[in-house]
């Protein structure tokens, strides 16, 4: 359902209240919804049942569900759950699902609310998950009171995978972070968290097999295994999957400097600190290196019960092994024309390791090759081109490449962005094997206060991209939602994606009056990771203090202003509202520089932005002109062409930020007669 569903509902007849609206909030969209009238009163009279199957898992995940609903509402929760059908509240659960949850664990649901009684089924305890997070969604308010409104919902995912990728690798993020991103990622649907464990900069999982991979190549700073199963369990408790990902044959220098035999150099090693390809790697010619290999798996799969197992396979040039006489002899001998197929080799030897373990593999897509078997997942991060290609060629699929969020794209970006496409030139069958796609927060330029408002909210636009109906497209109204979803997630995980700004600016200006930084930071978001990584040089020795790093991806006023400018071209000299409305935008910044700029005065990390400042003013001004010479009044001549020229001058890369509006006052300057 694309357009917000906006009814009015009669209460219940004894009910002298008056109406209450529904307004569809709910993200993602359910496959199906229908609002019905009336709407339950959210009250100390609810009662909760349990029918049928109830476990542990099933009965912390109600608890959870309505605590939140009890934190929103200050409605105190009913704490007598028990075996009531004729409770208020209902859940219906056919069976626990999967001991260990896979791929096909039945995520399905329905919710059936009346003015009287709400009724959850599902088939196991994932689906009842999936229901109760859309149950809190749709708790609402008329300013008097809550209410859950009277709908009939019939939902299940379109994706099977839809997972989250966050590298800690890079830079280590604490466990309370990752346990409050799998809470956002259960509020959104999402059901695999994959987790980056392994990069040139840092081994972050314990082995007891070989204590020096993270002793040595970490910094000491590492995930216990101890941690890493209540990660796992966290997940699991939330119906969402951990595939723990070990790169392999490259990006492991980190294991190297432990380990410096595992390598066709002898080393010595130390931890790169420097972002990018490394020459180094795995040397696949040792069968003391599958030796390794096999024994840290075995253990790793004590500690990761899921199905698949992600070994990377990425970014590997090859430089070491072309440098030694013995890694080219063993090509010869096998007849490799290039280190492509030697790294094939590789692959096809870790398969089968991987699935001795009980593993199904999966790779980035640089392992896809006609020699490696079938049975190995493809991970596309270089286009969706390898998605397709793989799934063509019998290759079961991922899709990762649109999704990347250090490219700082919109959520518009992303949601648009679909695994299966109109016309893709799959058959129906080839299409089966698109298992779906997960969202990539890598690492380079993030840490524990910063990840949060990079992955959200604009996370969730690909959550429903991945769970809802492929014509589920309405940009607008996805904002609208999202807008909404925002402030639950923070306030259900506790994710700092919205309160990190605050405490950033203050910390930057060195003061709690920040309305007027506010102001300024509501125009600008980060540049994308390429243009930080060549402006600023950055490294994981470089410090994630500065005004890039308080910003967020994405602000609201982006697309509030593209709306706005949209509705003024339709009617330029008629739509007063919009011109008004666009007035006070451009205005507020014009007020806000001047006091930003006396904080610059004695900031000097923020007085690095200054250029972006003074560029604000100047646009803020063009803007106001273009409005004016919009309803009537006369442009100077020469006036168009200098206004898009200082437009263009903006876009340039600067100071770690770029401003957000260029597109809609570029819009605007052009519609000048």
């Amino acid at each position: 359902m694309n357009r917000a569903i906006v009814l009015t509902f009669a209460l219940a007849m004894s009910s002298l209240a008056p109406a209450q609206t529904f307004t569809n909030t709910l993200l993602p969209q359910p496959s199906h919804l229908t609002a019905e009238t009336g709407s339950l009163s959210w009250n100390t009279s609810i009662t909760v049942g349990v029918t049928h199957f109830h476990d542990q898992r099933l009965d912390d995940a109600i608890t959870r569900t309505l605590e939140r609903i009890e934190h929103k509402t200050g409605v105190p929760r009913q704490r007598e759950i028990g075996n009531n059908s004729g409770a208020t509240l209902v859940v219906d659960v056919d069976g626990a699902g999967e001991a260990i949850q896979s791929l096909d664990e039945d995520e399905s649901y329905t919710l059936a609310s009346t003015p009287t009684s709400v009724k959850i089924h599902a088939a196991t305890v994932v689906g009842a998950m999936r229901g109760l997070t859309t149950l809190e969604q749709l708790i609402q308010t008329d300013g008097k009171g809550f209410f859950l409104p009277a709908v009939q919902i019939d939902d299940t995912p379109r994706f099977r995978w839809r997972g989250l990728m966050i590298d800690v690798g890079r830079h280590f993020e604490p466990v309370e972070v990752i346990k409050r991103n799998l809470d956002a990622m259960a509020e959104v649907k999402l059901n695999v968290f994959h987790w980056h464990l392994t990069e040139d900069q840092g081994f972050r999982i314990e082995s007891k097999l070989y204590p020096k991979l993270a002793g040595s190549g970490s910094d000491g700073l590492y995930y216990t295994q101890e941690q890493a199963k209540e990660i796992v369990a966290y997940a699991r408790a939330r119906g969402i999957r951990v595939v723990p990902e070990f790169d392999m044959p490259g990006h492991t220098r980190s294991w190297l400097v432990g380990y410096p035999e595992l390598s066709s150099d002898p080393g010595p090693y130390t931890l790169r600190r420097e972002f990018g390809v490394e020459d180094v790697a795995l040397d696949p010619t040792k069968e003391s290196t599958y030796q390794f290999i096999d024994a840290f798996l075995g253990e790793m799969a004590t500690i990761f019960p899921d199905p698949y197992l992600h070994l990377g396979g990425d970014e590997t040039p090859g430089t070491q092994w072309k440098n030694n006489p013995r890694v080219v002899a063993f090509m010869k001998e096998h007849n490799f024309k290039d280190t492509e197929e030697l790294q094939t080799y590789f692959s096809q030897r870790v398969l089968e390791i991987a699935k001795k373990h009980g593993k199904h593999m999966v790779g980035w897509d640089e392992i896809l090759n006609p020699a490696l078997p079938t049975d190995a997942v493809i991970h596309s991060w270089r286009g969706a081109k390898s998605l397709y290609d793989a799934a063509q060629r019998g290759y079961q699929g991922i899709l990762s490449q649109p999704y990347y969020l250090d490219h700082m794209k919109t959520a518009e970006e992303y949601y648009l962005a679909d695994p299966l496409p109109a016309n893709n030139g799959l058959t129906s069958e080839q299409s089966q094997r698109v298992l779906g796609g997960e969202v990539c927060m890598w690492g380079e330029h993030v840490n524990e206060l910063s990840i949060d408002s990079r992955i959200w909210p604009r996370t969730a636009a690909v959550a429903e991209r991945l769970w809802s109906s492929a014509n589920t497209r309405d940009v607008d109204d996805m904002y609208r939602r999202l807008g909404v979803e925002s402030l639950r997630i923070e306030a259900v995980a506790g994710t700092a994606h919205l309160s990190r700004e605050g405490a950033g600016l203050r910390e930057l200006a060195g003061t709690e009056d920040i309305a007027a930084l506010r102001t300024f930071a509501s125009a600008i978001q980060p540049v994308t990771f390429g243009d930080r990584y060549k402006e600023q040089h950055t490294s994981y020795l470089t410090p994630l203090d500065q005004l890039v790093d308080a910003v967020r991806p994405d602000p609201p006023s982006r697309h509030q202003i593209n709306v706005l400018v949209r509705e003024l071209l339709k009617q330029p000299r008629a739509n007063s509202e919009a011109r008004t409305q666009l007035n006070n935008i451009f205005q507020s910044w014009t007020n806000a520089v001047p006091v930003v700029e006396a904080q610059m005065n004695r900031s000097p990390l923020l007085a690095l932005a200054r250029p972006r400042a003074e560029q604000l003013a100047k646009l803020a001004q063009a803007g106001q002109q273009t409005l004016g010479y919009l309803s009537g009044k006369k442009a100077p001549a020469g006036w168009k062409q200098s206004t898009l020229a200082e437009i263009e001058a903006a876009r340039k890369p600067q100071e770690l930020v770029r401003f957000v509006f260029l597109d809609s006052l570029e819009e605007m300057v052009k519609a000048v007669q």
